[in-house]
């Protein structure tokens, strides 16, 4: 393995325990995330060359807490001479040795509090995905910024108002009461599952994947689930994630052009995490109450068991759809079970579920809306209707691969239906 890949995998693992560390010993979040990025930065320079020292979280805890202290001691002129100073005398053996600060509970790991401080009710769905993304994440400013193709001082100014927000609501750094806890969990696992889909599958920009976006997802849904063993939900979102990244090798062709899932090269799909997903799935479902995140899992196993695309279980996808519906009903949900509804019964019972849709203001002009009735639509012969509902979807569309690839159908059945 690369040492410095090494080095910066330990680093992402311990920053939000470093983080967390920090902040129930000294409050004021801002600074404590600050002095964190700042240790973080120091270790990869050191590290590499000079090796990981016995205790690293001690080691980055105790750098961070030099730096934080100094920042509440001094003004901003005289903190950039003392961290000179400090830095130029302390010999840098001496820093790799370095013992945890007495009054820091180095071997405790927060991350779980973090995620739940990250995600406070106070915060908007976007604060709460840039804040979990730098301050858990480990991820810069920089490339948080590049994934949501936002400048980066834009990206600073929505992480800098989250940080200010938490500190107004007076949020304390403690675990959520009980009878609060499972809805914050919730919140939690809704941001996991917006970072992956954001990365799986991006908004706007010329690339579909954010590969690095579902990476961190996932990491941090692991993460999750070894602090929340028992919870079927966190379970269940870890194998979604798993058993729908395992498609992405095979979603692109090499110019970068979507392949939908009926044409994809299933040799190509990852079958590692397609046997983790099935295993984790198969294990919580029968554990307990079942939940929105579990059946979509399922359904996605469904899809991944499924040899090509005629081997596929739709009856059984339409009833886990329809039980999905039952339990968080949403025009999305309602979108794809169209799709199963149209596999079974057929296209025109399909069309039909969409006409529903038409009448909700959220989906009425969303390009997945007007793509799905366009494929229904091509399913039912029809295919001048199809193009023109192509055309229309490319019009809405944000993500660049994806408005390629719907011109590209309506141009091919344009061809089909000319005289």
């Amino acid at each position: 393995m690369n040492p410095d890949r090494g080095v910066e995998d330990l680093l992402r693992e311990l920053a939000p325990q470093v983080l967390g560390a920090l902040v129930r010993r000294y409050g004021q979040f801002d600074a404590c995330e600050d002095a964190t990025q700042e240790a973080l930065l120091k270790a990869a320079t050191l590290w590499p060359t000079q090796g990981v020292p016995d205790n690293p979280r001690g080691w980055l805890v105790t750098v961070a807490s030099h730096r934080l202290l100094d920042e509440f001691r001094s003004d901003q002129s005289r903190r950039r001479r003392e961290d000179a100073v400090f830095m130029a005398a302390t010999p840098q053996s001496a820093l790799l040795s370095a013992p945890a600060d007495a009054g820091l509970e180095t071997d405790r790991d927060e991350t779980l509090t973090l995620l739940f401080l990250c995600c406070h009710p106070a915060l908007s769905a976007p604060s709460q995905i840039a804040l979990t993304l730098r301050a858990v994440g480990g991820l810069t400013t920089a490339q948080i910024a590049a994934a949501f193709l936002v400048p980066e001082a834009t990206m600073a100014q929505r992480i800098s108002r989250a940080k200010q927000n938490i500190k107004a609501s007076g949020a304390s750094f403690a675990m959520p009461e009980a009878a609060d806890q499972a809805v914050r969990v919730r919140a939690v696992l809704h941001v996991l599952y917006l970072v992956f889909n954001e990365g799986y599958t991006a908004t706007t920009g010329p690339e579909l994947t954010a590969p690095q976006l579902s990476d961190e997802a996932i990491r941090l849904t692991r993460l999750l689930r070894r602090l929340l063993p028992d919870d079927g939900e966190v379970a269940g979102l870890l194998a979604l994630m798993l058993l729908t990244d395992a498609r992405r090798p095979a979603r692109t062709r090499p110019d970068g052009s979507l392949v939908p899932l009926e044409e994809q090269d299933r040799s190509k799909w990852d079958r590692r995490r397609i046997t983790e997903g099935v295993a984790l799935i198969t294990e919580t479902l029968p554990r307990g109450q079942v939940g929105p995140y579990q059946l979509q899992a399922a359904i996605a196993a469904v899809h991944d068991e499924a040899e090509h695309l005629d081997a596929t279980d739709w009856p059984q996808i339409l009833a886990l759809y329809e039980l999905l519906e039952q339990i968080t009903p949403n025009p999305m949900v309602t979108l794809n079970r169209a799709v199963a509804v149209a596999m079974v019964r057929g296209p025109a019972a399909g069309l039909e579920l969409l006409a529903v849709l038409e009448s909700d203001r959220r989906m009425a002009r969303h390009h997945r809306l007007l793509a799905t009735r366009a494929h229904l639509l091509e399913l039912a012969g029809e295919h001048s209707a199809a193009a023109a509902c192509y055309r229309e979807a490319a019009a809405l569309a944000t993500s660049l691969p994806e408005r390629r690839h719907l011109i590209s159908r309506a141009t091919r059945l344009a061809g089909r239906s000319a005289p």
